[in-house]
């Protein structure tokens, strides 16, 4: 299935119906009383976190939904049935927007979270709601009321505990097919991995999900490369893994363009327990590996983890100081975000 983790819809609720203007006629009671009944309510558009929806690509093709109106009433003091509500489910972590105005509307966490999107509109009034002491025979109805229309974005941001980041190449994909169930497409060109790639890491002391996201280029909190899109994914991480591949020349530009980016699109996201992982030492001598380290740690300062996703060295430490991360994070979600953590 494709991975779509945003969407721009229309919606619209139903309007009310409208009351009616009616009075008793029997054989033999000329003058009856005014019998005419209320509208009914419009439906309303709901939005439903549910677990087993992974993308909303349901929604880039169908752009309109719209609930049912409410039935008119009638004579007889028939008032007018509800229009239908109308339910759209979504995956858990989406959250919706007006588009227009980019406020931020919803935010659906939890399995069977239900929020309304769109009121359906109030029935009116027939002329049996007019009736009174002093006006017996009321000739008055009103409408129904409109119901609200929208224009939603919806948008998915993968909920894990450990988002994979790195410059393109960086061995991301390696990594997570080693130590995880995930399978991304893994080859040896920048932009393998399009979309975010969820797996979940099993240890013996516990298991964590881990996200591998697109490969980050600089200017990607403007929009460069792959963008914002996904950058937003890392806001719902506790731990950012950091890779860094050794054979690159410069290691240090490479760290800081990730970093730089991090903090232009701002959102807490520079400040989040980091681990650097400098992978793929299998392609590069011990020496090399030895002075990369050094200079990493100087520019970054804090500690510089070595491993290979291939061949799976030093793998378990990092797994291991990934798990005591989370942990961490997880037991000062409410105390201030703590800028770095030392292996």
């Amino acid at each position: 299935m494709k991975f779509v983790d945003e969407a721009t819809i229309d919606i619209a609720a139903g309007d009310g119906g409208a009351g009616c203007m009616s009075f008793r006629r029997e054989k033999f009671i000329p003058f009856g009383g005014p019998n005419g009944g209320d509208g009914g309510r419009g439906g309303s558009v709901w939005a439903l976190a549910d677990r087993n929806i992974n993308t909303l690509i349901d929604y880039r093709y169908a752009r309109r939904h719209e609930a049912k109106s409410g039935e008119s009433g009638r004579g007889a003091d028939q008032f007018g049935a509800a229009g239908e509500d109308i339910v759209l489910r979504v995956p858990v972590g989406t959250i919706v927007s007006d588009a227009d105005s980019g406020q931020m509307l919803a935010e659906l966490l939890q399995h069977d979270e239900k929020v309304l999107m769109a009121k359906g509109g109030d029935g009116g009034f027939g002329n049996l709601h007019f009736k009174s002491s002093t006006n017996r025979a009321p000739r008055q109805k009103t409408p129904g009321w409109p119901g609200e229309k929208k224009k939603l974005r919806l948008e998915l941001r993968v909920l894990a505990d450990v988002g994979l980041l790195g410059m393109p190449n960086a061995g991301k994909s390696t990594l997570i097919a080693a130590i995880s169930n995930a399978r991304p497409k893994i080859a040896d060109y920048p932009f393998t991995t399009l979309k975010p790639q969820l797996g979940v890491v099993r240890t013996e002391e516990s298991e964590f999900v881990l996200a591998d996201l697109p490969g980050l280029i600089e200017g990607a909190s403007e929009g460069a490369g792959i963008g914002t899109r996904f950058l937003g994914h890392v806001e719902r991480c506790a731990v950012i893994l950091h890779l860094i591949d050794a054979t690159e020349a410069d290691v240090v530009a490479a760290y800081r363009t990730i970093r730089k980016e991090l903090k232009a699109y701002g959102h807490g996201l520079v400040d989040k327990p980091e681990i650097i992982g400098l992978n793929k030492a299998d392609a590069v001598s011990p020496e090399d590996i030895k002075a990369k380290r050094a200079k990493l740690k100087r520019a970054a300062k804090r500690e510089v983890m070595v491993l290979s996703g291939v061949s799976g060295a030093g793998v378990p430490e990092v797994l291991s100081a990934l798990r005591a991360a989370i942990t961490a994070a997880r037991d000062t979600e409410s105390a201030p975000k703590v800028a770095e953590y030392q292996p």
